[in-house]
């Protein structure tokens, strides 16, 4: 079958110009693919193509990531309720009155901030390594994090949350935890620290790790919303993650108790060496929750014929 073309555009929202990726046919069930840090859409690269045959495929960067606007912290203020107002404003804008969200890392504050405050929106969620829940902050990762929040102008702290903003911190989320780190590109490591090292982008980043500490007492809102409204939901999540382990994945039953969970022998970037496992997963739930319309399924069809 052929494989759909992932076009590049950029669109305005406010004062900034705001990234994406799409694919897909635009009359299809939309899936909104919400990326982690330090990463940006580019992290879906290779997922993108393997959806948008039957869903119309969007993946933003925020600001301050990827190939988005990075404006100065004077005129922007780097938190996660300006990232979620953003790209809700951006869904507007390219008018997805309904849509699907894929939710990894950042994704998942971002997200669930836009599900909690448009539910009849929210068609289905696929969350990987994103977190919300108390349990997926009680490691080793997350202690020097907590001192930050405690005191973020104390030096060692900010020394400490620099040190996460070096290359070689990036390549070590990419591989660790991998079952097989060769099948792990450098590739996708070394677009995010380029784009990290940009002037004025570490202090950026800092302000994002410390509004971070805003994400935890909304835990108990999101939940709510997970009760009341039953969304349906896949968890594909690398067990390996020392940032988001798998203590952060189990608890989304408690209050989905239909939600699908799969444990995945690989690490915080799963879709680099797990693809060909999760793209499976994800197109069957899809397909089960979301309505793909016969216009859809007879090109797609026609397309396979023609293969």
């Amino acid at each position: 079958m052929e494989t759909p073309q992932v076009a590049h555009r950029t669109v305005r929202v406010g004062e900034l110009d705001i990234f994406y990726r799409e694919a897909g046919p635009k009359d299809a069930p939309a899936v909104l693919l919400l990326h982690g840090f330090p990463t940006s859409s580019q992290m879906f690269r290779n997922l993108i193509p393997a959806l948008a045959d039957r869903f119309h495929v969007v993946a933003p960067d925020y600001p301050g990531y990827g190939h988005s606007s990075m404006p100065p912290r004077d005129e922007f203020a780097y938190t996660f309720d300006n990232l979620a107002k953003v790209i809700d404003e951006f869904t507007d804008a390219l008018r997805l009155e309904k849509f699907a969200l894929y939710v990894q890392d950042y994704g998942a504050p971002v997200g669930y901030r836009l599900a909690v405050a448009h539910p009849d929106r929210i068609t289905a969620i696929v969350v990987q390594n994103g977190n919300a829940y108390e349990e997926g902050l009680a490691n080793e990762f997350w202690k020097p994090i907590k001192e930050y929040w405690k005191a973020p102008t104390n030096s060692d702290n900010r020394k400490a949350m620099l040190g996460m903003l070096t290359y070689e911190a990036t390549k070590w989320q990419y591989q660790t935890g991998a079952e097989h780190p060769e099948l792990v590109s450098p590739d996708g490591s070394a677009e995010d620290q380029f784009l990290l090292d940009r002037p004025g982008n570490a202090e950026i980043q800092l302000d994002l790790f410390l509004s971070y500490r805003s994400n935890p007492p909304l835990y108990p809102k999101w939940q709510e919303y997970f009760r009341s409204h039953q969304p349906p939901m896949l968890i594909v999540w690398g067990k390996n993650d020392p940032i988001f382990p798998a203590a952060g994945a189990t608890p989304y039953l408690r209050d989905l108790p239909k939600a699908e969970l799969h444990l995945l022998e690989t690490g915080h970037f799963a879709l680099e060496e797990k693809l060909d496992m999760m793209a499976p997963m994800i197109r069957a739930f899809l397909e089960r929750h979301l309505e793909v319309t016969e216009t859809v399924m007879s090109r797609v069809t026609q397309m396979t014929r023609l293969d």
